[in-house]
């Protein structure tokens, strides 16, 4: 476990503004959960666990902490668990960590979930895991900028009652897979890459990769991002949806390529 882990409150301001959890079904009381965290330390992988690992104990999850992607060689511990959560930026996967992972997603139907370059800039040789991923990070126009997210979902649970807000934090730039149901989008504007200017690209997302829920977010560059209620309260509900990957039937999206 990592030390400070007072350094960081998970807020309950959304929680006057929205209901507090996705669907009356999505819980994660009794969900087994492998919090997998490692990469590039910018983002802040180590401090993550003392912010969502705390969060998910109190709701009744029981949660394994790894800093190794072998874990992902463990059988029994893959195949005990709902949901994989992995903040693992710019590192590298051999091909049997690999498949173990895609398998307990796409075989398995377990859940996984995670967050800006822990997610979607894990693995830069591997197409298959950015195929299951749904999107991989190219581009953050002009760094650290201030930028607003739009909801554009307002009827899914992971968004429903949420109103747009504001970043300062690094604006993704991503090569994304159209059969993704986006559920928040920003739009770049031309000072940092003219050639972008008015491009929406989306930021949250749900997908499918075979039996198992994808969830991404592309907020949480540093853990201060998750100091904004609505990016916060965003992520908690897409880690629920994704931990009922195992006990739902696959969600009927008529058109989920967003507008």
């Amino acid at each position: 476990m990592v030390a400070g882990a007072g350094s960081f409150v998970l807020s309950n301001k959304v929680g006057a503004m929205v209901n507090n959890s996705a669907t009356p079904e999505s819980s994660l009381k009794g969900k087994k959960v492998l919090y997998v965290w490692g990469g590039w330390p910018g983002h802040e992988p180590e401090q993550s666990v003392d912010i969502f690992v705390p969060w998910m104990r109190s709701e009744g999850a029981e949660v394994v902490v790894s800093d190794t992607l072998d874990s992902y060689l463990d059988e029994d511990l893959m195949g005990s668990r709902d949901l994989i959560i992995q903040i693992v930026t710019m590192s590298e996967i051999t091909r049997q960590q690999e498949r173990a992972l895609l398998n307990a997603v796409n075989i398995n139907g377990t859940g996984i979930a995670g967050w800006h370059g822990g997610l979607n800039d894990s693995f830069r040789n591997n197409t298959e895991y950015q195929f299951m991923i749904g999107s991989q990070w190219v581009a953050h126009p002009g760094g650290v900028i201030d930028f607003r997210v739009n909801i554009r979902d307002h009827e899914d649970p992971v968004t429903a009652g949420m109103k747009d807000f504001d970043l300062h934090s690094e604006q993704y730039y991503m090569h994304v897979d159209p059969c993704v149901k986006v559920l928040s989008t920003t739009t770049f504007t031309a000072g940092h890459a003219p050639w972008a200017d008015g491009c929406v690209m989306p930021v949250a997302y749900k997908k499918y990769y075979g039996k198992g829920r994808v969830f991404y977010s592309s907020t949480g560059h540093v853990m201060a991002d998750f100091e904004v209620p609505e990016a916060l309260e965003i992520m908690k509900r897409g880690i629920r949806w994704a931990a009922e990957s195992k006990y739902h039937e696959k969600e009927d999206w008529i058109s989920p390529v967003y507008k």
